[in-house]
């Protein structure tokens, strides 16, 4: 008899799993991939304003470059107007030349001769002039300051004036402000990146300017730059591409990172659900074998109480017996029932609470128990016991142990149909001590292997199921040992192992 009621709930439980999984796994896939498009749609967005600042940028950047031509060409008019002054013939109308120079009061000239001596200066401060007094001092301040040299303007022959010229203050202060410009808007771009991890490259793709959402620690190798950049190139082949004046940069970016948490959120979701779903069936399994502990306890101890009346009127009336000079031989057999009798009232006494264990000489309960039941049994079934010849001894209780091997045997006599070989072999090594149960039956099917020792499963028209249960429960929860089915072949026989620890 199967437990039908068990099956059914584990029917119940694997086909809520089957079809929330699936459900699961679709549902959230398709929320990331929402998620993912609308990463795209905001990426996209974001590049375009980019792209608009950046024009914004080029712009500026094509005035800034105006602005410095004309300066060149401010300096070399200023430059032809001193020497047609120095040129001057004696009566020439000058004011045009010398309202070019009144007018140009931004732009610091350096006027020299030939050899480098400084003939004139315009747009400098009070006393630069001294830092300026000698060749040398003239060719160092000229490097350090950036000063730009125009061709030479001859005079005679070979006599000539030079001309050095830098930026004015105004157009200093605009390149600053335009190199504040692109830098800010480095910052900006990754600033506002949504969510995502942001590289900004120079045009050769392989020197960082600016990231976002990068760690730190990561930007300072380059091999791991280089790694990094060929990562988000295979998840965006085509990196947005910004052109800044004459030069370009490129925006390489990755999923954000919430989304890429999310990826793994389907996973999460399947693990916390088989979790929950492990924690539940074993909750399940607990409450189910409480409950059978309980009925096995229950019917054990009401058991043990019943049979202890008539037992103890049994007694009595053997020794009334005894008086009427019964025959001594029925009065021998009376009394092994009786204590048998008493045997089994111990074993169900014992189920429910730990039993004692005691130190006994596991060959003579083997024997004695295998006498008593084979005068029991049909004369068709023999007994083979192979017992070696040194005593060996091990903790047990002794009513429990002869229950299991009491249900082992007649497991083995029905199986035979009450014609066959029970064996009893019994084995040591330096750890175990193994007792192994052979008969000549009809064997167990492999599908049925896996439930022998489930409560209420059985083979037979007519049985509970409890009796390999209680063995299991006997020798793995009492004695700390192993009970299993060792081997079994249709037709052939089958063979359980008792194994206990020394």
């Amino acid at each position: 008899m199967k437990h039908y009621k068990t099956r059914k709930w584990n029917l119940i439980l694997a086909t809520i799993a089957m079809v929330i999984f699936p459900l699961l796994v679709w549902y959230s896939n398709s929320l990331i991939d929402r998620i993912a498009n609308e990463e795209r749609k905001k990426i996209r967005i974001w590049a375009n304003a980019m792209q608009r600042k950046a024009d914004l940028i080029t712009y500026s950047n094509a005035f800034f470059a105006t602005i410095e031509k004309e300066e060149e060409q401010h300096a070399n008019q200023i430059a032809k107007t001193i020497f047609k002054l120095a040129n001057a013939k004696q009566g020439e109308d000058l004011s045009f030349y010398l309202d070019i120079l009144a007018e140009n009061k931004t732009i610091p000239l350096i006027l020299t001769d030939n050899k480098g001596n400084v003939i004139e200066t315009r747009n400098l401060e009070e006393g630069y002039r001294t830092r300026i007094d000698a060749p040398d001092k003239l060719q160092q301040v000229t490097v350090e300051e950036n000063y730009i040299m125009l061709p030479p303007i001859y005079y005679y022959k070979n006599e000539y004036i030079r001309v050095y010229y830098k930026e004015s203050s105004i157009y200093t202060g605009l390149r600053e402000y335009f190199n504040d410009l692109i830098n800010n808007f480095f910052s900006e771009v990754v600033d506002n990146s949504p969510s995502s991890s942001v590289i900004i490259t120079d045009a050769s793709q392989q020197h960082i300017l600016k990231y976002g959402n990068i760690d730190t620690a990561q930007t300072t190798d380059s091999l791991r730059v280089k790694k990094i950049i060929n990562a988000m190139r295979d998840k965006c082949p085509q990196p947005i591409k910004i052109d800044i004046g004459n030069s370009a940069a490129y925006v390489f970016y990755s999923e954000s990172s919430i989304l890429k948490i999310m990826r793994y959120f389907p996973v999460i979701l399947i693990l916390l659900f088989l979790l929950f779903f492990t924690i539940a069936y074993l909750l399940f399994r607990f409450a189910r074998q409480s409950e059978y502990n309980r009925i096995w306890v229950g019917m054990s101890k009401e058991t043990a109480h019943q049979l202890g009346t008539p037992i103890s009127s049994l007694m009595a009336w053997t020794e009334i017996l005894k008086n009427e000079n019964v025959n001594p031989e029925i009065l021998e057999e009376i009394n092994k029932d009786l204590v048998r009798l008493e045997n089994i009232t111990q074993r169900f006494s014992k189920i429910g609470s730990m039993p004692k264990l005691e130190m006994q000489n596991i060959n003579k309960i083997i024997t004695d128990f295998i006498n008593y039941f084979k005068n029991r049994t049909s004369a068709k079934v023999k007994f083979k016991v192979y017992i070696p010849e040194q005593e060996i001894n091990v903790l047990l209780n002794k009513h429990l142990f002869e229950w299991v091997l009491e249900n082992l045997c007649k497991n083995a006599v029905d199986a035979m149909n009450g014609s066959g070989t029970v064996s009893i072999y019994l084995d040591e090594d330096s750890k175990y001590i193994y007792i192994d149960v052979s008969d000549t039956g009809k064997g167990i099917a492999s599908k049925q292997q896996k439930n022998l020792f489930d409560a209420g499963y059985t083979t037979k028209i007519r049985g509970w199921g409890l009796g390999l249960t209680l063995a299991h429960r006997i020798i793995n929860t009492y004695h700390r040992g192993k009970i299993s089915l060792k081997s079994s072949t249709v037709g052939k026989g089958s063979t359980f192992r008792i194994k206990l620890r020394k």
